[in-house]
């Protein structure tokens, strides 16, 4: 019941709900075991003493009972519907945000198909138990005591001779939970996994089309595919075990307490109508008991269901808002890295070693290295996706974590290099870190970002429709609507992660002469593999698994003959020689 206690606070608030549904529980129970009273009424005052005038009133009531309790059971399931929507409502919206909360660092470890699992199987399968599971529970309940109590006005000793059964029974269900919980656990997980899978193969549809790997991922999915089978069968196959001899328990005891009524009804001490109903009873008791399963069956999907849920909500926080932040603020965009290092994980060596720089206000600052050597890490410090092990990044003067992630971020524009476009318009993606911009000021950071052009030829221009991530545009295409995305906040600082590297030399040309007029009054950070895309670069800073090995102007480093000038050489070689040999 731990899970259900850390969860109350979803669902206690729409408590008025259970407990209506309660309320016409009792009148369903209550109905129910007024039944077979009826019955032995009707057979040994009316039918054994021939009083047939009162069959007609007998009718009445009956079809009067059953009226009341078609419109009691209305309202328990419509009740019960509503506190389990209500509850998940809130729950779903909560797992969201919370998923909007957590850093970098949790999504490099979580699987885009599970986390989806969650947020819709998990969430329904807890649903479930909240409109369904508990009330039926609480019947159940109320079934037993009702019935017991009926069945004591009866006959006492049959009365006991079926308590005697119950043990069997409450020690057959008891094993049953402990098997079938973890079971539930395992198939949750395994669904989270195939749908893991699905999510992969339809993302990366052309890598599989394109390097024939179709019979690969067919054989990856049928693995996949096959656990989550052998799960559902270990659960199918405990399910079957212990529902057959619950129900062999419960049989067993009708028929020793018809064999033992008949003979108190032949010795006088039962009439037949008494026995009759008492034999009804019988089955309301034994059914709840056997059914008990079930509702264990949907308790332990529904905690299985909670505790992943939990460990969404109970993830932690590791970058958020400290108590005292700075006022909102704009900021002018002087960086400066002291003694900064980053280490992803605990087990992994230093991603960044002691880097110390500064960016003053307005300068451009470009980084080159090997991949994998700390370019892109290093301007994922200044967002706050990641917060450094060691050392202090500032920004005019002031520690970034003084300022609300908020403001943060609303001042830094960053395109990234593989650009990430939203199944919208193009006014909306171009819109998005700022929603209030003006259809002119969306206009002038496409120019800028050479976008208009290609947008006007489309039908509908800058209300197109884009396809999931930004299908029907090619890569540069994209790239250039990111990098408009980017113009449109108006932001202090711009980070450009290889933002061009999808764009051809003539468009990236172009885009650079428009960037050079975006850049102006703001700090820049260009990240490029191209010595021509930052080469007038107000510092260029050469890094290598981790640590800054070279820094300069472009014309500084090309006279130093270290790493950087290998780079040029590479890159410009082709060009030298086509000028030699022009020259020749």
């Amino acid at each position: 019941m731990e899970t259900f206690k850390k969860l109350k606070s979803f669902y206690w608030p729409y408590r008025k709900y259970f407990l209506w549904s309660l309320f016409f529980v009792i009148f369903i129970t209550a109905i129910t075991v007024i039944y077979p009273i009826v019955l032995q009424l009707t057979i040994d005052e009316i039918v054994l003493k021939k009083q047939y005038e009162y069959i007609p009133w007998i009718v009445v009531g009956f079809l009067s009972l059953m009226v009341v309790k078609g419109v009691s059971a209305f309202f328990h399931q419509y009740l019960g519907d509503m506190f389990g929507i209500q509850s998940v409502y809130r729950l779903r919206n909560a797992l969201y945000e919370k998923l909007q909360r957590l850093p970098f660092i949790y999504y490099d470890n979580a699987k885009t198909g599970d986390l989806m699992s969650r947020l819709t199987a998990d969430v329904e399968g807890f649903r479930f138990f909240l409109s369904f599971g508990f009330s039926e529970l609480v019947r159940f309940l109320l079934l037993i005591c009702g019935t017991l109590t009926v069945m004591f006005i009866y006959s006492v000793p049959l009365t006991l001779v079926t308590i005697a059964a119950l043990p069997f029974l409450a020690v057959a269900v008891y094993h049953f939970d402990k098997r079938v919980h973890p079971a539930f656990r395992n198939i949750r997980e395994s669904f989270g996994k195939l749908n893991t899978n699905v999510q992969e193969n339809i993302s990366g549809i052309q890598t599989v089309k394109a390097l024939s790997r179709e019979d690969f991922e067919i054989s990856k999915f049928n693995r996949a595919n096959g656990n989550y089978k052998e799960k559902s069968l270990t659960t199918s196959f405990v399910w079957a075990k212990f529902f057959p001899l619950m129900e062999l328990i419960g049989n067993i005891c009708v028929v020793a307490l018809l064999a033992y009524g008949s003979v108190l009804v032949i010795q006088g001490g039962l009439q037949p109508g008494e026995l009759v109903a008492f034999f009804s009873l019988v089955w309301y008791l034994m059914n709840p008991i056997m059914h008990l399963g079930f509702v264990i069956n949907l308790f332990s999907q529904s905690k299985a269901s909670g505790e992943r849920l939990l460990e969404i909500l109970e993830a932690e926080e590791s970058i958020r808002d400290q108590e005292n932040i700075l006022p909102d603020t704009k900021i002018n965009g002087e960086v400066t890295f002291s003694n900064v290092s980053l280490r992803y994980k605990e087990e992994e060596s230093l991603a960044l070693h002691q880097l110390t720089f500064q960016a003053s206000k307005g300068k451009t600052i470009g980084l080159i290295g090997s991949t994998g050597s700390g370019k892109t890490s290093l301007t994922q410090l200044m967002t706050r996706f990641y917060t450094p092990t060691s050392g202090q990044i500032l920004i005019d003067g002031e520690d970034i974590r003084d300022y609300s992630l908020k403001a943060l971020r609303s001042n830094i524009g960053v395109v990234l290099q593989e650009s990430f476009l939203f199944s919208s318009t193009i006014k909306s993606n171009i819109a998005y870190g700022r929603p209030d911009a003006t259809i002119d000021e969306i206009i002038d950071a496409a120019k800028r970002a050479q976008a208009h052009d290609f947008i006007m030829e489309l039908k509908d221009g800058y209300d197109t429709m884009l396809g999931e991530r930004g299908l029907g545009l090619s890569g540069g295409q994209k790239q250039r609507i990111a990098i408009a995305r980017a113009i449109c906040m108006d932001p202090r600082i711009l980070i450009l992660d290889d933002a061009t590297s999808a764009v051809d030399m003539t468009t990236e040309s172009h885009i650079q002469q428009a960037l050079k007029e975006v850049m102006k009054g703001r700090t820049t950070f260009i990240i490029a593999h191209r010595i021509s895309s930052l080469k007038h670069a107000d510092e260029i800073l050469v890094l290598d698994s981790g640590s800054i090995i070279e820094r300069g102007t472009h014309e500084k480093l090309l006279q130093q003959e270290g790493y950087y000038k290998r780079i040029y050489d590479i890159q410009y070689k082709d060009q030298k020689a086509v000028l030699h040999s022009t020259a020749g």
